[in-house]
This record gives C-alpha cells, structure tokens and sequence, in this order.
C-alpha cells in the first residue's frame, strides 16, 4: 500500500510550504511557497549563512542604511527562492513586504523589483509567483501585475469576496489558510477541536472551488496553512496543497488509500451562485465576515513582525 502522500500527489500538485531547503530536496514538492515568517526562521540556521552574505555582498553599498537594508532584504528574499528553484521542476512564491498591503502602486513596485532580480539571476518569470496579501488594494495590483505577465499568489485569503475579487481580477492563484480559519472558529466556540466534517476551513477552500470550477475561472486555488493531516485529505483534489514539512513527514510515514474529495464534476453540480462584485460590495461583503476581518489583519501584522525581526538580525550584520 502507498503512503497517504503518494495518493495525494495523484489528486492535487503538492508544495512544500517552507523555506528549509534540506526539507525541500526530502519531499521533492512540485513548486514552494515562503514568507517573511519562514524565511526568518530559515536565515537562523547557519547552514543558510551563505545565501545572507551574498544578499549583503549583492546590495549597493552608497545607499542610506534603510534604502540598503531593504535591498539586502530584496536579495534575501530572491537568494532563497533562487536556491529553492534548484530542487523543484515547478515555481517558487516570493512574498511582498505586509506593510505595502493597503498601497497598489508600492506592491506593484515591490513585485516588479522581485522579478527584476530574478531575472537578473538568470531565473524566468513563469517560475515565480508573488505572494500579495488578498486586500482590496492588493487584489489590483495583482491585476496590472498579471497583465505583464507577473503571476500572483494572493494570500491571506479568509473570505469569500476576497476569492471572488481575486478571481474577477484573473490572479494566477489564490491560497486560502485553512487552518487559520479553523482557529478562529475554535476559539470563537471555546471548543478543543471542530470534527472534520463541520471543518470551517475545508469548508471554505471547498466553497472556493466548486465556485472557481463551475463558472469556468482559470484562478488555481492552493489549500494552505493547515494543522492537521484530516484537511489536507479532505481537500484532495484541489488544485494545489502547500504543507510544512511536519504534516508532509505524516502524510509520508502513514499507509493508506486517498479518495478524491473536490473535482470539476462535483463543482458543476454544486448549489454555488455567481456573484458580481465591485469595490463597495467587496468591503461589505468582507466585513460581514468577522473571521476574515480579524485573520486578515493579523495576519498583516504577524507578517509584518516577523519581517521586522528579519530586519534586525540582517541590520546587526551590517553594522
């Protein structure tokens, strides 16, 4: 019998969702998805010392301290995905600063100097998704950005009016987080755990992908930020699944056969209804979901935080 994760592979394209290279070149993902959280924990390893001397190395020196701490940050960012695209035949995500997520024309920026580097290193755009935070603002960025052939990853994606934009905008690919979702909804119900047939989060993904399906959107949806094997199996099928590396060693240490939970048959049969949205309609439809209201801004934040620490350590090596 094959493990779990082999059963999975058969369903859904699977991404490693970290920026541990060693764990990278054990799972053999299709593509890789980071950011700012992953990459800090990533540049504490020494064996990743290197890619951090090279950012340095590579950033222009003349420039005021905070013009070449973020060009350092650029080149970390791209060092990392350049190393990742080493091991896996498919694409890396590349994630735009949080504290750009309410500002179009500095995340349009942003993307375009990331892919410039890329480019510069000798790496394609079709191998690079950015990673944009699913905010009104965000969403149109994306929208100029594909439009040039930048691909998107619109992440931080809790409601479905974020799908819906994200989708009417013609983003590449989205990745709603099940398993924030599913923490909200914990903790909002003072329960231990939610049974897997009630999953809020699966639920959602699910919701996102009979919709993208059955009226006939070219967006990916990639199932993301999970807690535990149970979502990831019951959301075989979609399009993409991007794991840590913890669950990805489950789903490789346990035997058993994967059944296919979502395909474009079941979504051409579900109950789902087209929805037109504009900018109005996008932020009341967003606000009367609390949960996304709440994930989405903590979510900026803990980005945010995360990016801040990243900062710090790299400003220590720079002084």
């Amino acid at each position: 019998m094959t493990s779990q994760l082999d059963g999975l592979k058969r369903h859904s394209v699977i991404v490693a969702d970290t920026g541990d290279i060693e764990s990278i070149a054990r799972f053999k993902p299709q593509d890789a998805t980071t950011n700012p959280s992953l990459i800090f924990k990533a540049a504490q390893d020494q064996r990743y010392r290197p890619i951090i001397d090279e950012a340095i190395a590579a950033a222009p020196v003349g420039a005021d301290a905070n013009t070449r701490l973020g060009e350092v940050i650029d080149h970390l960012f791209v060092g990392f995905g350049r190393r990742i695209l080493e091991l896996i035949p498919g694409r890396v995500s590349t994630e735009v600063d949080a504290r750009l997520s309410f500002d179009t024309g500095a995340t349009e920026a942003k993307a375009r100097r990331l892919i410039d580097l890329y480019e510069s290193a000798g790496v394609s755009r079709d191998r690079v998704l950015i990673k944009i935070a699913s905010t009104w603002e965000g969403i149109r960025a994306a929208e100029r950005l594909e439009r040039d052939g930048i691909h998107c990853n619109l992440t931080l994606l809790f409601s479905f009016a974020q799908a819906v934009a994200c989708a009417e905008a013609g983003v590449t690919l989205i990745s709603p987080f099940v398993g924030r979702i599913y923490d909200w909804h914990r903790k909002s119900r003072g329960v231990e755990d939610i049974a897997p047939a009630e999953d809020p989060g699966v639920d959602s993904v699910t919701r996102i992908y009979n919709y993208y399906k059955k009226f006939g959107y070219e967006t990916q949806v990639m199932g993301a930020s999970f807690r535990k094997t149970s979502q990831i199996l019951d959301l075989a099928g979609c399009d993409l699944l991007t794991i840590s590396p913890d669950l990805l060693a489950k789903l490789e240490s346990t035997e058993g056969e994967v059944p296919r939970r979502l395909s474009p048959e079941s979504a051409a049969a579900s109950d789902a209804e087209h929805v037109a949205l504009d900018e109005v309609a996008f932020r009341w439809m967003h606000n009367e979901d609390a949960m996304a209201n709440d994930k989405l801004a903590e979510g900026i934040r803990l980005f945010d935080a995360d990016a801040g620490k990243l900062k710090a350590a790299v400003a220590q090596r720079l002084e």
